[in-house]
């Protein structure tokens, strides 16, 4: 029992230093930020569904100081217009071969994978999740992605995933309190 309670305990070390150690936050999109089902109107044009509380969660890093930013393996519209509303520092898009793309995004911000977190949920993911200071996978992810993933979240893609991962981050760079205090109200006593 002592064993396992060290392993975890070290385990949370490792997590934390290396949180501390990060610059970057970049994501997935379809199966992370989304829950993975493709729509399409009858015009063709692609819909996409995202959560509220990865938006904060965003707006949560930037906070703490953290860049944001985007590797997906598809185009839309709708995703443009969600990572220009949320001030994301990086967008890839249509980059189907993420490991050339990690590469790229790597020299354009003169950083190294030890400074970057990804979270990712299928296969071309892979390449990137191995890299990384920091990997995650939603609850639902491929089973290859989980296993090579070094957290494994509670949430599935599109359900608060990247909100997780977030939190997560802050707490172990010691960030979350003190951006949890800027919402805090002081109740006043004596009465409603």
């Amino acid at each position: 029992m002592a064993k396992a309670q060290r392993s975890e305990s070290d385990r949370e070390d490792v997590f934390a230093r290396r949180a501390k150690g990060l610059e970057w936050l970049l994501f997935d999109v379809d199966g992370v930020l989304t829950d993975g089902v493709l729509h399409y109107t009858r015009w063709g044009e692609q819909i996409k569904r995202f959560h509220a509380q990865d938006g904060l969660g965003f707006r949560l890093a930037q906070r703490a100081g953290l860049k944001l930013g985007l590797l997906s393996g598809r185009r839309s519209r709708a995703l443009e217009v969600r990572a220009a509303e949320l001030d994301f520092a990086e967008v890839i898009l249509g980059s189907s071969d993420k490991a050339p793309a990690f590469e790229k995004f790597l020299t354009k911000h003169e950083t190294t994978p030890k400074r970057v977190a990804y979270i990712g949920d299928d296969l071309p993911d892979l390449p990137v999740l191995g890299r990384c200071a920091l990997s995650f996978a939603p609850a639902d992810a491929a089973e290859e992605v989980r296993a090579a993933a070094y957290t494994v979240l509670g949430r599935p893609g599109g359900a608060g995933a990247a909100r997780e991962m977030i939190e997560m981050i802050l707490k172990a760079r010691g960030d979350w309190e003190k951006i949890i205090a800027t919402y805090s109200l002081e109740v006043p006593r004596g009465g409603s």
